[in-house]
């Protein structure tokens, strides 16, 4: 059974500092790429950060410089640290993991983790 899992989230102050992880099981971790979204209250899921099997990384433009993807593949767990936080920063994020096999997609997400910046 494939389980993926984000934990780390909270309330934080602007300009402090959170470290979301990602655990997964019930699948090959090392050969999947896995990506962080995020989603802002009545807004769509975007994009924040990628890192592949091979340890390439893509960040957003609006978090590059702050967070940080990073993965172990001997836990099977893949991290965002987020420096700097900006209030814009605030909403659920959300873990993929994904895979193409034979011209087949295979994706699995988490339920995702609250992350709220404010005073």
């Amino acid at each position: 059974q494939v389980q993926v899992t984000e934990s780390g989230g909270g309330l934080v102050q602007p300009g402090g500092s959170l470290r979301l992880s990602c655990a997964a099981s019930g699948f090959p971790f090392s050969i999947a790429d896995m990506t962080w979204y995020r989603q802002h209250p009545g807004k769509d899921r975007e994009l924040v950060a990628t890192i592949t099997s091979g340890g390439s990384t893509m960040y957003t433009d609006s978090v590059k410089g702050r967070f940080t993807i990073s993965r172990d593949n001997t836990k099977n767990t893949v991290y965002l640290q987020m420096n700097s936080l900006k209030p814009e920063d605030t909403g659920v994020y959300y873990c993929k993991a994904f895979k193409r096999i034979l011209g087949k997609d295979y994706e699995f997400w988490g339920q995702g983790t609250q992350v709220t910046v404010s005073s």
